[in-house]
């Protein structure tokens, strides 16, 4: 082992350098909104649930959940990997629509929005 200014080389490798460089962990959310109980949903995939829960609450994009007034947040899963994420949306927006029902029925009966639970 060397040893630089106070700092420990092990193996080759600055350990602050190798820390700076890990890669962060990230969280990604496959959501569902919803218009009303038992109304219109919408299936998403995103890397910030608060802020896109957001977006959609006051219509600040164009689109179905803006066309379709689909402002609650009645899912969400977490996921630590984009592509398990990305499939679990696409497997969702296959399913009957009472598979959805269930879905958001078995965690959230009263389909109470969790956008309140965010902050």
């Amino acid at each position: 082992m060397e040893t630089y200014t106070n700092k420990v080389v092990i193996a080759g490798l600055d350990p602050a350098i190798h820390l700076r460089c890990a890669p962060l962990v990230q969280t990604y959310y496959v959501y569902i909104m919803a218009s009303r109980k038992n109304g219109t949903l919408y299936i998403g995939v995103t890397n910030d649930i608060a802020r896109r829960a957001y977006e959609h609450r006051e219509g600040l994009l164009p689109g179905f959940t803006k066309r379709y007034d689909v402002k609650l947040l009645v899912h969400m899963e977490p996921f630590d990997d984009i592509r398990a994420a990305i499939q679990r949306e696409k497997n969702l927006k296959k399913w009957p629509r009472a598979w959805k029902i269930s879905l958001i029925e078995l965690a959230n009966p009263d389909w109470r929005d969790l956008y309140a639970d965010l902050a």
